[in-house]
C-alpha cells in the first residue's frame, strides 16, 4: 500500500553530493595537531613498539617527521621531550638547553610555517615518573606550580607558539599565565588539559615517552573517569584562570564530556585521541578485524560531531589525506 508522506528524510541522503551539501559536521586540516616525540641524542629514528608507525626522533632527524606533515597539510605539532638525564625535580623540563627547547629552536628556524605547541608537565623528566615534586609519596601541588611556570616560560623563550599544561595540578593555568605575562608574553595562548582523566588508554604513550610512574598511580591528580560534574568544574576553573583553549583527554570514551564542556563555554575546544585509541585501531586492523581508514575517519568525525574544534591525533597525516581525497571533511 502506498503511503502519503510529506516529510521524507531520505530525500537528503539520495546522493553523495546531496549528503555533502547538508552535512552537519565539517572538518578541516587546519584543526589537526600531531603529537611528536623528540629524544635527546643524535641520528635517532626509533619506532615505538606499542604504536605502529610512530617514532621517536632526535633533533637532527626531525625533518623526517616534519616535512611529510607539511606536505600533507598538517602544520601544527605538540612536542613531547625525552631527556637522557632525569632527577627528582625534573630539571631538564625547564633547562635552557633541554630537549624540547633544542627542538623548538631548530624547528622554528627551519620550518617557520609550523605552529609549535608544547606539552608542559614533569612526568617525562622526573626520576620517579610523577607529574610534580614529591613530598614522600605524594605530589606536592603548590611546589610544582613554580616549576611548571618555569617550564612554560622556557618553552616560549625557545620558540613555542602555545603551551599546553597536562599535569592536572590545581592552579597551574594561573601560575603559567602570570609567569608569561610578567615576562612579556601576554599574547602567548595556553591550551589547558583541563579535563584529563586517569585513563588506561595512556599505556602506549608511557612507553613512548618513558613516563610511567615508578610507584603508585596518578589518580590523586588526574580525574576519576566515573565523574561528569567534576569535569565541568575543572573546565570552569581553568577558564577562570585564563586558559585560551580547553582540552578533554582522552577523546573516544569521553565524548559525552566533550559535549557538556562544549555546551558550557564558547572557548575553542580540543580533544586528544590518545595512544591507546591509536594502538587499538592499528592492532585490530593488522588482524584484519576492521578497516583502519574507515574507523580512523569515523572516530574523528565523532569527536567533531560532539563539539570539538581541534583534534590532536597520531592519525593527523592520514586524516589530512582523507580530506584531500574527499573521503572525510
Amino acid at each position: 500500500m502506498e503511503m502519503e508522506m510529506t516529510i521524507r528524510p531520505r530525500r537528503l541522503r539520495s546522493s553523495d553530493s546531496m549528503r555533502r551539501l547538508v552535512r552537519e559536521t565539517r572538518m578541516d586540516k587546519s584543526s589537526l595537531i600531531y603529537p611528536l616525540f623528540v629524544e635527546e641524542g643524535k641520528n635517532i629514528i626509533e619506532e615505538i613498539p606499542s604504536m605502529d608507525g610512530q617514532f621517536r626522533y632526535s633533533v637532527d632527524k626531525l625533518p623526517y617527521a616534519i616535512e611529510p606533515l607539511l606536505e600533507s597539510g598538517v602544520d601544527k605539532i605538540i612536542l613531547f621531550g625525552i631527556p637522557k638525564e632525569k632527577d627528582e625535580v625534573g630539571s631538564q623540563a625547564y633547562a635552557e638547553n633541554g630537549i624540547v627547547q633544542q627542538a623548538l629552536r631548530e624547528i622554528k628556524q627551519r620550518y617557520p610555517e609550523m605552529m609549535l605547541i608544547t606539552d608542559v608537565c614533569m612526568c617525562e623528566y622526573t626520576s620517579h615518573g610523577h607529574c610534580g615534586v614529591l613530598c614522600g609519596h605524594d605530589v606536592e601541588n603548590d611546589k610544582t606550580l613554580d616549576l611548571l611556570a618555569k617550564t612554560a616560560l622556557s618553552h616560549v623563550q625557545a620558540g613555542a607558539d602555545m603551551v599546553a599544561p597536562s599535569d592536572m595540578m590545581d592552579g597551574r593555568v594561573a601560575a603559567i599565565r602570570s609567569m608569561l605575562d610578567e615576562n612579556g608574553y601576554k599574547n602567548t595562548p595556553i591550551m589547558s588539559y583541563a579535563v584529563k582523566y586517569a585513563s588506561s588508554f595512556y599505556g602506549p604513550f608511557r612507553e613512548a615517552a618513558g613516563s610511567a610512574p615508578s610507584f603508585g598511580d596518578r589518580k590523586s591528580y588526574q580525574m576519576d573517569f566515573h565523574n561528569r560534574r567534576e569535569a565541568l568544574k575543572e573546565a570552569a576553573l581553568d577558564i577562570g584562570e585564563g586558559a585560551d583553549i580547553i582540552m578533554v583527554k582522552p577523546a573516544m570514551s569521553f565524548l559525552d564530556i566533550v559535549r557538556e564542556v562544549r555546551d558550557m563555554t564558547d572557548l575553542p575546544l580540543a580533544a586528544y585521541s590518545v595512544s591507546g585509541e591509536y594502538a587499538m585501531v592499528k592492532a585490530a586492523a593488522k588482524m584484519g578485524y576492521i578497516d583502519e581508514d574507515k574507523i580512523m575517519c569515523e572516530m574523528a568525525v565523532s569527536a567533531y560531531r560532539a563539539g570539538v574544534d581541534i583534534y590532536i591525533t597520531y592519525f593527523a597525516k592520514e586524516l589530512a589525506k582523507a580530506m584531500t581525497e574527499g573521503r572525510i571533511g
